[in-house]
C-alpha cells in the first residue's frame, strides 16, 4: 500500500487498490492503519482528495520493497530491466513532447492527420521495444505486470482516435503510467530521481 501510494503521489483508495492488488476493504482498513503510524497524511483540496506518503513512509516503503526485491531474488533482474527502461525513457519524453507541440512555439490542435499518425507509429515502436523488458519486470514481481495491461489500454484508446490517452494527467494516459512505472523502479531499487544517472 505504501508502495502505491509512492507510485501515485496522491492515491484515493480506488486507484490505490488497483495497484497494490488488493480489495477496496483492505486497502481503507490498510490506509487507517498507515495514518495511525504516521506514514500516510490524508489530502483534501478541490482537484484532489486522496492519501500521500509522509517521510517516515517513504522510508518505510522503500525498506520494504527492498526487502520484498531481495525476498524473491530479483534484485539483478530489475537492475537490468531499470537500465533498459532509462535507455527507452528520452524517446518517450521526446514523443510526449512531440505530440504536444508541431514546433517549439506552436501546440498541437491535432488537426494534421498525418503527423499525429507520424507520432503515434513511433509510439507504437516505442511500445514495441518496451514489452520485453515489460514482461521481464512482470517475471519477477507480480505487481509489474499490470504496467504493461495499462500502457496497452492506453495505445488502444489513442488508436480508437482519443487524443486524451497519450499524455493528459489524472487519468492513465500513456505518460502518466511511463511515469509511475518509472517512480516504481525508483523506490523499488532505493535511487533518488534527482540523482538519477542517465543513459
Amino acid at each position: 500500500m505504501l508502495h502505491a501510494l509512492r507510485v501515485l503521489g496522491i492515491g484515493a483508495s480506488g486507484p490505490a487498490a488497483d495497484l497494490a492488488l488488493l480489495d477496496i476493504d483492505e486497502v481503507e482498513a490498510t490506509l487507517a492503519a498507515a495514518e495511525a503510524a504516521g506514514w500516510v497524511t490524508e489530502v483534501r483540496s478541490p482537484r484532489l482528495n486522496g492519501f500521500k506518503l509522509s517521510p517516515l513512509g517513504r522510508q518505510e516503503g522503500e525498506r520494504l520493497a527492498s526487502e520484498e526485491l531481495d525476498a524473491v531474488g530479483g534484485r539483478a533482474e530489475v537492475q537490468a530491466h531499470y537500465e533498459e527502461f532509462l535507455a527507452l525513457n528520452p524517446t518517450l519524453l521526446g514523443l510526449c513532447g512531440d505530440w504536444q507541440t508541431t514546433s517549439p512555439t506552436t501546440l498541437n490542435e491535432h488537426r494534421d492527420r498525418a503527423y499525429d499518425a507520424g507520432v503515434l507509429a513511433g509510439l507504437h515502436e516505442l511500445h514495441d521495444r518496451a514489452r520485453p523488458m515489460l514482461e521481464g519486470l512482470a517475471a519477477v514481481l507480480e505487481r509489474y505486470g499490470r504496467y504493461g495491461t495499462r500502457l496497452a489500454a492506453a495505445l488502444a484508446k489513442l488508436d480508437a482516435g482519443d487524443n486524451d490517452w497519450f499524455t493528459k494527467p489524472l487519468i492513465d494516459s500513456y505518460h502518466t503510467v511511463w511515469f509511475q512505472l518509472h517512480e516504481d523502479l525508483l523506490a523499488t531499487l532505493g535511487i533518488d530521481r534527482a540523482s538519477e544517472a542517465q543513459p
